[in-house]
């Protein structure tokens, strides 16, 4: 069990973003989630919403990781999980009931940010919700200092890695055959910004 990826913020995030999702998603499903990471998120989600399948995936590197703890979990509706880099890799052949990301967008590139929204948008069907959960500015601004050390942090780690404007990631939606429905704070000055397929 120790050797399974673990991460202590989506142990901290699960619960409160769980609340929200009870409210958003539909009864019965697949969820397509972009950048499953630890697969922490996936394994408690699947557990408390028990009419939804799971379509996890994430890069290469991040795989093996997935898939050890996906063994443990033993949970049937999580479905084997997916190579994809959003910048290269094909995606999923066939459409989803609902979409999440969590703690991606500040972490890719913004290309990246915007080939995620468009693959989305193609792979879920009208009607359907993508979450999108992290930090995001308002008008330009940070909404905390933790938030502004955490951007300083991110940019000398890399250049492209940055707390996105919500404003900009609205418009991005825009371009694709979506609208932000909601923007529901969250604990730690976070949000989980849910858009609508049209």
């Amino acid at each position: 069990m120790s050797e399974l990826p673990f991460s202590s913020a989506t142990e901290r995030n699960r619960q409160p973003i769980l609340d929200e999702l009870y409210a958003l998603w539909p009864d019965t499903g697949t969820v397509l989630e972009i950048g499953s990471g630890t697969g922490q998120h996936a394994t408690f989600f699947t557990r408390h919403l028990p009419g939804l399948y799971w379509q996890p995936t994430d890069r290469l590197e991040n795989l093996s990781g997935l898939e050890a703890r996906f063994a443990v979990a033993g949970n049937a509706r999580i479905l084997a999980p997916l190579k994809l880099d959003v910048l290269g890799d094909p995606w999923p052949g066939h459409s989803f009931s609902a979409a999440f990301s969590a703690n991606t967008a500040h972490i890719m590139p913004w290309k990246a940010v915007q080939a995620m929204f468009a693959g989305v948008a193609t792979h879920i069907v009208c009607g359907a919700r993508f979450c999108l959960y992290g930090p995001f500015n308002i008008n330009g601004s940070f909404t905390s200092p933790g938030n502004t050390k955490f951007d300083a942090h991110l940019r000398q780690q890399d250049p492209q890695m940055c707390i996105r404007d919500m404003e900009a990631i609205e418009s991005l939606s825009s371009n694709h055959q979506m609208h932000l429905e909601q923007k529901i704070a969250m604990p730690a000055n976070n949000f989980l910004l849910v858009f609508t397929k049209d």
